[in-house]
């Protein structure tokens, strides 16, 4: 019984990892960022202080955190809990279902040792497995979103500085008070953000001048307070 329940909190423990990784991506976090983040608060462990800004710096990304933390910590109780158990000598001896013969307890530990390290192995190859992963993601991000468990931004924050000063990419939506307009107009500057590129169908605007008309639709790579360029551009809360 041990040894199930073990294999069923490791299995869990990488749904749950990955929807939190998919959770931190609808929040607007990269990929390779939300999949880090997401294991880093299940184990608690490689939460670096300069990314742990763009998860404390958001109420919906501290809530997912908290989860993720209070899953991680449980799971590991029962886990360190189950393996121990699984590979304690048993005083009676094991029988084999269907089978007359019985396994020495002394010999148990040992099987159930080379069980658990075969089901590591095998989940591991299972959920690496890049055309089975992304069907899983695929289908969890689907029933995230309709059942509106988290709700998707339309910026990604790339990278943090001190003071809450980053670089993000964000899109430019109707109701945004900057769309239509150019960037002289926009008020930007006064607000101490500087745009950096606009991406506008699949091409790159370096450097876009005061002229530069910002439509509906175009990504803007800006560097500034990241609440004020939320604030500002896409109005997301």
């Amino acid at each position: 019984m041990n040894l199930v329940l073990f294999v069923i909190v490791l299995s869990v423990s990488f749904v749950v990892v990955r929807i939190g990784a998919i959770a931190f991506q609808l929040t607007g976090l990269e990929w390779s960022l939300a999949k880090f983040q997401a294991l880093s608060c299940f184990t608690g462990t490689g939460f670096t202080t300069k990314e742990a800004e763009l998860i404390t710096g958001s109420r919906q990304r501290r809530r997912i955190a908290s989860v993720l933390i209070v899953l991680g910590h449980a799971g590991l109780v029962i886990l360190i809990a189950t393996f121990a158990n699984s590979v304690t000598p048993r005083a009676a001896k094991w029988s084999i279902p269907f089978l007359p013969a019985s396994i020495p307890a002394w010999l148990l530990p040992w099987i159930n040792l080379a069980i658990i390290a075969a089901f590591i192995y095998v989940g591991y190859r299972v959920f690496t497995h890049t055309r089975f992963i992304r069907r899983i993601t695929s289908f969890l991000r689907e029933r995230i979103v309709s059942r509106e468990i988290i709700k998707a931004v339309s910026f990604e924050e790339l990278t943090v500085a001190t003071g809450g000063y980053g670089v993000s990419k964000i899109e430019v939506c109707e109701d945004s008070p900057v769309s239509d307009k150019m960037l002289s107009e926009s008020d930007l500057r006064s607000h101490d953000i500087t745009v950096l590129a606009v991406v506008r169908a699949g091409e790159t605007i370096p450097n876009p001048s005061a002229n530069t008309k910002i439509l509906v639709g175009d990504e803007l790579l800006c560097f500034g307070k990241l609440d004020n360029i939320r604030n500002k551009i896409c109005m997301a809360p």
